[in-house]
């Protein structure tokens, strides 16, 4: 830095006897400045810059974006000489920590909290961030953007919860002042539900196992439209129907250049709308609910994790022709009374064909939701595997199923592609974009559960943020605030109950069909208590607490294996 001091101080005696020069000083002023600012940011360390940088580094953020950059052959003329490399990274640094008040004077929207993706995780957190009250007694409800381009597509998935899952959801709502319609969401209620493990461990094909837990139905349109509560709703979130256009390279550093930026005021970031019009958006906080391939949500790479599972499935809301049916509250082997979660069975399949090979090999189970009269959902769902089963796999098994149970299908109202990983890496935590539902890997890794563990983790998540945010305190620092949300989803004792739903996941992709039958034959045996809360695995929901402590977990495992066939405990 005195090098380049002294270069400086020699040019400008320079500039009093080389008048007739004047022009070009005036030309290479900026460039020298700049460079000079330039050698003094390049000496501290980057390996994580956080966004409340010391003033000096703002005056050269503020200098690099203010002037253009000397090019190579400028460097060389000024006794400084930089690789290409080197440029590019001067140029992300300066680009991703812009000036705040610069970045606010160009944006076309200014928010709290921007939300991206409109899904239910992101509706359920722009819910409850914009509520007009909190449980904990944080400030009132945030500024909050939500910004898809998709925005008005109706949601695809079929949603199936517990009923007493779905009434804990309910409670949480309501303390924000919030709510779901009473009971409003509810498309269809059964009392209990059925399994079938039949054909492996004496079990016979037609034997049923029935469950007395009540499951729901959720009404995902009804959902939608409760958790759409835009800039006409009182205390509501407002929308911009445009995506994000940029790519996380490293952390807090993002491509292309300058379309989005971190500072210790916020984020600035540009959107991007189906027509290409761009819209410039000012934030405190970016929350990405995108899903599991976020282009901004970087993972952790500091530990060792295993690659994500799939979950595939194939559905189809169909009617069915009951002219002939026997007994009309059945449809097939279904009881129109319950729920069936589990049909395991092959036996549709030509013994010792290699369609029955390949099931018993690669498993799908159906899953069927009956609704009212002679309509119901079916879906051919492998729960968990890698590499993942195909659409058309699952396809083909479901109908192939279905004309061996005699149910004659009139008419396919709909059908859903169902694609969902499970497991993989968390995300890192020292990054200022807040990752959220699939984006934050909370996908239960052994059943594909989601949406009452993304509802449920939207309070503590919304909690952090407005804490953090609170325009009382006497300094933000945004930094902490993103790592309070990570610390929300993905405290050291979820991150070790999530590590044994990944143990489970990965057991149950080791298993052929024979294995699940009897694993699951197992499961259900223990008390409800104990399968409960391993089906949930997220705080808040009911009978967690029977797996939040590794003394509980281990407590589960003696037990359930004391339940097992000998074959799958083995194993």
């Amino acid at each position: 830095v005195p090098f380049f001091l002294s270069i400086l101080a020699s040019l400008l005696k320079k500039k009093e006897r080389q008048s007739k020069h004047k022009t070009m000083w005036f030309h290479r002023r900026p460039a020298v400045i700049a460079l000079v600012l330039t050698v003094a940011a390049t000496n501290t360390s980057h390996a994580f810059v956080p966004a409340s940088l010391t003033s000096s580094q703002n005056i050269a953020s503020k200098h690099a974006h203010a002037m253009s950059m000397p090019t190579s052959s400028e460097g060389a003329k000024f006794g400084h000489r930089r690789t290409a490399a080197a440029n590019r990274r001067r140029q992300q640094l300066f680009a991703s920590y812009a000036d705040a008040s610069a970045a606010a004077a160009v944006a076309d929207e200014s928010c709290d909290v921007l939300i991206l993706g409109s899904g239910p995780a992101a509706r359920a957190i722009a819910t409850l961030l914009s509520s007009p009250k909190c449980p904990d007694g944080s400030p009132s409800g945030l500024d909050v953007l939500m910004a898809d381009a998709n925005f008005d597509r109706a949601w695809p998935p079929n949603y199936g919860v517990w009923e007493d899952e779905w009434d804990a959801i309910n409670d949480l709502y309501q303390s924000f002042g919030r709510t779901l319609g009473d009971n409003k969401c509810v498309d269809r209620y059964w009392s209990v539900t059925d399994c079938y493990f039949g054909g492996s461990f004496n079990i016979p094909a037609e034997e049923r196992f029935r469950v007395d837990r009540p499951y729901c139905r959720i009404d995902k349109d009804a959902l939608r439209d409760v958790l759409t509560l835009t800039a006409e709703d009182e205390d509501g979130y407002r929308v911009v129907r445009a995506n994000h256009i940029s790519r996380a390279t490293s952390t807090n550093l993002y491509q292309p250049m300058g379309t989005l930026t971190h500072d210790p005021d916020g984020s600035t970031i540009i959107l991007q709308a189906k027509d290409g019009e761009r819209t410039t958006v000012r934030t405190r906080l970016i929350v990405d609910c995108t899903g599991h391939e976020s282009d901004l949500v970087l993972k952790d790479d500091r530990s060792k994790s295993k690659p994500a599972g799939f979950q595939i499935a194939y559905g189809a809301l169909v009617t069915v022709d009951e002219t002939d049916s026997p007994d009309k509250g059945q449809i097939g082997p279904y009881a129109k009374e319950a729920m069936t979660l589990f049909d395991y069975r092959t036996d549709h399949f030509p013994e010792g064909s290699d369609a029955e090979k390949s099931a018993e090999r690669a498993p799908t189970f159906m899953y069927a939701m009956p609704l009212k009269d002679n309509r119901i959902f079916f879906e051919e769902t492998s729960l968990v595997a890698r590499p993942a089963i195909s659409f058309q796999e699952c396809k083909d098994r479901c109908f192939t199923r279905l004309e061996h149970l005699g149910i004659k299908v009139v008419d396919v109202e709909e059908e859903e592609f169902c694609y969902i990983p499970m497991g993989g890496p968390l995300p890192a935590k020292d990054q200022r974009i807040v990752g959220f539902g699939g984006a934050a890997a909370m996908v239960h890794p052994s059943t594909g559960y989601h949406l009452c563990r993304a509802m449920m983790a939207a309070g503590d998540v919304a909690k952090a943020i407005r804490t953090e945010l609170d325009q009382d305190k006497s300094e933000v620092n945004l930094d902490v605030a993103a790592a309070a949300a990570y610390h929300a989803m993905w405290s050291p004792a979820n991150v070790r109950q999530r590590n044994f739903a990944v143990f489970g996941g990965e057991f149950l992709m080791k298993q052929n069909v024979e294995g699940l039958r009897g694993f699951f034959d197992g499961f259900f045996r223990l008390p409800l208590e104990m399968w409960g809360g391993f089906l949930a695995g997220w705080p808040g929901l009911p009978n967690n607490d029977q797996h939040e402590t590794w003394t509980a977990r281990i407590w589960f495992g003696l037990t359930f294996v004391s339940k097992l066939p000998l074959q799958v405990a083995a194993d």
